[in-house]
């Protein structure tokens, strides 16, 4: 789940072994098509934090191994950025951290006639996932190699939480991004 193409898994093996020693994790990579490609990665710190130094200090590393790998062609976009409040689950750990919080599972096969469930994170048994779904008696277990994709839904309680991990204080906003999430967005040309 942290990556959907081939290409993205070039540069998650890329990334990954330089990415835990600094002390990060990354939780998602996509590269998005179009004349000027945007490779884009999440990442956090174990703590779940990932401020604007981290994610330039981040993109920094990262741009020095990609152009030395040219793992894309032509001119693209670095964006390194944190997961966000209603971030991505893309790790079986990240399914224990946010039990108890509402999130939306989408499955890559169908389960009792549905690929789509939404419900109260119910933490993990083994490698599967639980969730309480609304209406249904009991615990629902997804295996979780079934997930496709899954990410925390934005509510009172979640926003309420993020602002503890942060002290207390707002998200952080950077000049010129439109979300509050931290990001560092570097403009990269390979040839």
């Amino acid at each position: 789940m942290k990556t959907r193409t081939s290409q993205d898994e070039m540069i998650l093996a890329l990334a990954e072994p330089l990415a835990g020693p600094l002390g990060y994790e990354i939780v998602r990579i996509r590269v998005q098509g179009g004349k000027r490609q945007i490779v884009q990665i999440m990442a956090e710190k174990a703590d779940g934090t990932m401020d604007v130094e981290d994610c330039a200090k981040l993109s920094r590393a990262l741009s020095e191994v990609f152009e030395a790998a040219d793992p894309i062609s032509g001119e693209y976009t670095l964006e390194v950025s944190s997961p966000g409040i209603d971030r991505p689950l893309t790790a079986l750990a990240h399914f224990a951290r946010w039990e108890g919080f509402e999130a939306k599972i989408e499955l890559d096969r169908l389960v009792e006639g549905r690929k789509r469930f939404r419900g109260i994170l119910a933490g993990i048994e083994g490698e599967n996932v639980l969730i309480d779904l609304e209406g249904e008696e009991e615990t629902a277990l997804l295996p979780f190699e079934w997930i496709a994709e899954a990410r925390l839904i934005l509510t009172d309680a979640l926003i309420t939480e993020s602002l503890k991990g942060r002290g207390g204080e707002a998200p952080v906003w950077t000049e010129g991004a439109d979300t509050a999430d931290e990001t560092d967005t570097t403009d990269k040309t390979n040839p």
